[in-house]
């Protein structure tokens, strides 16, 4: 459907902005303070617009740990989904075995 958000962002250039968690933390914090005054502005106390602001902060805050963390954990999951897997217990080579005699390797087996 035209002029639908998800329209738009496939049309948006791909280098919009390198940390997206920062850009909603910095829109959080611009709430954080606009919140209050309109509070003020609509006749609330002084109190409750400073104890609104400060759950706002708060939530703010714990947010951006989540988004954080969320980041960390898809970016580890990518990396091991890259690395490339070795096979049972890390070893390489086909079926090869350290330190085993083999025969006509010129060493009689007891």
């Amino acid at each position: 459907m035209p002029g639908t958000r998800d329209v738009a962002r496939e049309d948006a250039p791909e280098g919009g902005s390198p940390d997206p968690v920062s850009d909603v933390v910095r829109w959080a914090a611009f709430s954080c303070a606009l919140v209050p005054v309109v509070l003020l502005m609509c006749g609330q106390s002084l109190g409750g617009a400073a104890g609104t602001a400060a759950g706002l902060v708060a939530l703010t805050c714990a947010c951006r740990a989540l988004l954080r963390q969320s980041e960390r954990t898809a970016a580890r999951a990518l990396a091991e989904q890259s690395a490339s897997h070795r096979g049972r217990h890390g070893r390489t080579g086909g079926g090869s075995h350290r330190g085993a005699r083999r025969p006509g390797s010129g060493h009689p087996l007891d």
